[in-house]
């Protein structure tokens, strides 16, 4: 293990931290970021029980839920995507078919009651990284594509669920009136749906992607959950009073999608010198970056969940949320270059102190608290796939942009 500049001065001053044996992370040399990575996703992969005997293929057991089993397989396509190991690839292509549905949307009829717009989108968000990285699919004929499943997620987001009635559009959280959460349009409902329209336009070529995804910004922006001035991305708002208030929490997966929707609309309109989407993916990533990195003078760079995790008030699914700013902001250095120093240097940080974090039980469990120089004493899928995430996404470098259907846009600059 290597203690150096940052890393020792961390380790050394921050009491609590529990630092024994850590994953060690060379931050310039691939095999150690692909072994680190490897350490990490091995430690994950535990957590999955699906295919047991007698398990359902594709879910988590309790007490996670299933829109994060859908997140962790999006994780585990980019692992293959960014270190070329293949050994999971059967496991995560048989779970994501698994909870295709009969209907090919991930509409799973067991799901009722765990099944929102944002939990669908997030399945949907894996089919298109599947699509986007050409990702194995089993050879069984009646398979549907990637690109199948995550087109059909979004024809069922632009029925009837896009409530004109209140509020002059929007998704609501829930589409079940019988969910708690109904009334409420969420940024992450919105935003993930933003963020598929977007890359299903440069994957196709189709404007009428683009068209849906400069509606669902423009929605988002005009109700105020894009703050105009600030580029903060807040929580939501209520249906029942028209959207006339706005939760103004703020929590990461939200800036995440906005980023890199925004930067996927840049790159596909990056000949367009009047196109404002560059401009406002360097503003959303300055709002992220003055929010949730740099918990403490002694932490620069280093990402934090602000809403709750110096209170040690996260739950089961915030422990994850790191995962999605450090994947869609790796990912939008692909869309608009000139982002990449900036990225970079906040993720180099944060995966430098997630390697330290990872010093738990067997030297691959990492904790919440990456600011710590150690182990915090918590541990989870979510740490875990939120410290893969970061230390994977050091290899982008090294890898392809997201590929579009041959014959449609070429957007590449």
């Amino acid at each position: 293990m290597r203690l150096h500049g940052r890393k020792a001065f961390l380790s050394a001053t921050v009491v609590g931290a529990t630092l024994v044996q850590a994953i060690d992370l060379d931050v310039t040399d691939d095999a150690s970021i692909k072994s680190a990575a490897s350490t990490i996703a091995y430690n994950m992969m535990s957590y999955y029980t699906g295919n047991q005997t007698g398990q359902e293929p594709g879910l988590l057991p309790t007490p996670y839920y299933w829109w994060e089993a859908g997140a962790m397989w999006g994780g585990m396509v980019e692992y293959w995507h960014y270190t070329g190991d293949d050994s999971y690839n059967d496991v995560v292509a048989q779970a994501i078919l698994a909870q295709a549905s009969p209907t090919d949307d991930f509409m799973m009829p067991e799901q009722t009651f765990d099944l929102g717009n944002d939990d669908q989108l997030f399945w949907g968000l894996t089919a298109m990284t599947a699509a986007e990285r050409s990702f194995p699919l089993p050879s069984i004929s009646t398979q549907p594509t990637y690109f199948t499943l995550a087109k059909n997620v979004f024809n069922d987001m632009v029925g009837p669920r896009w409530n004109t009635s209140t509020c002059a559009g929007g998704l609501q959280w829930q589409f079940n009136p019988a969910n708690n959460g109904f009334y409420y349009k969420s940024s992450i409902a919105n935003g993930a749906f933003f963020q598929l329209a977007a890359r299903l336009a440069r994957y196709t070529g189709n404007s009428t992607y683009a068209d849906w995804a400069e509606t669902t910004y423009d929605w988002m922006a005009r109700i105020g959950l894009v703050d105009p001035s600030s580029f903060y991305v807040y929580d939501g708002t209520d249906d029942t009073i028209n959207c006339t208030q706005i939760n103004h929490a703020q929590w990461s997966y939200n800036a995440a999608t906005m980023i890199i929707g925004s930067a996927v609309m840049a790159n596909i309109n990056s000949g367009n010198e009047s196109s404002p989407w560059a401009n406002r993916t360097q503003a959303l990533l300055n709002g992220a970056q003055s929010i949730f990195f740099s918990p403490f003078a002694n932490a620069t760079n280093i990402m934090y969940e602000y809403m709750c995790e110096e209170a040690s008030s996260c739950d089961v699914d915030q422990f994850s949320f790191k995962a999605y700013l450090s994947r869609w902001m790796v990912a939008a250095t692909q869309m608009l270059p000139d982002l990449k120093p900036q990225i970079m240097d906040l993720i180099t940080a944060s995966a430098e102190a997630a390697a330290l974090s990872c010093s738990g039980p067997n030297t691959s469990t990492c904790g919440t608290k990456w600011y710590i120089g150690g182990w915090d004493g918590s541990e989870g899928l979510g740490q875990q796939l939120s410290a893969l995430e970061t230390i994977q996404g050091l290899l982008v470098n090294e890898t392809e942009p997201p590929l579009v259907v041959p014959g449609s846009w070429n957007f590449f600059s």
